[in-house]
């Protein structure tokens, strides 16, 4: 569940909402007027990353901590590309949460120093927007035809989107670049 915080007068962490799909985290982000919101990175209807970015354009003022499961360097560096304050694996203890949000509230960064080490290690994203749009549609094996009838792109286009890919990533093939991409945190 991805929770909705609202920080009542007495410093109190209470949680004031709480919902199941990414699609509803702006809607109850407004209803309830919170302070700090809880995403999951994977949820149903939009991830807790585009659910940070919705948040974050229309209401800055909410502080976004993001959790996961998945300790993925390219997650970290998007989480906080669409405006998150915190990025934290969830297996840390409940007491590094609570303090985590105190600090965004009062105004710092929390990220997972494990984290943070391998997102630097790691590098930036090779891949541009359009080479990780054709992996995430390669991903359940379509034909490069049937690739270019989706994307609205030709087949040589396709191609040679997939080839840079595979390339970028020292892949064998485009399943293998899909993986890569995949544990990376960059699809």
């Amino acid at each position: 569940m991805n929770g909705l915080i609202r920080l009542e007068l007495a410093r109190d962490i209470e949680v004031v909402a709480q919902v199941a799909r990414g699609d509803e985290v702006l809607a109850a982000a407004r209803e309830h007027d919170v302070d700090v919101a809880l995403l999951d990175i994977e949820m149903p209807g939009a991830t807790g990353i585009e659910a940070a970015a919705l948040v974050h354009a229309e209401l800055p003022a909410v502080k976004l901590v993001v959790l996961t499961t998945f300790g993925r360097p390219g997650y970290l560096r998007s989480a906080m590309e669409s405006g998150a304050d915190a990025f934290l694996v969830k297996d840390a203890p409940a007491a590094q949460l609570a303090e985590a949000v105190r600090k965004v509230l009062a105004g710092e960064r929390v990220i997972d120093p494990t984290l943070a080490a391998a997102a630097l290690a790691e590098g930036a994203n090779p891949l541009t927007d359009r080479e990780r749009e054709v992996l995430r549609a390669a991903e359940d094996g379509s034909t490069n035809a049937e690739l270019a009838t989706t994307l609205h792109l030709s087949q040589g286009t396709v191609r040679n989107y997939l080839s840079t890919a595979i390339q970028k990533l020292t892949a064998r093939n485009r399943a293998e670049a899909v993986r890569i991409a995949r544990e990376k945190g960059w699809l």
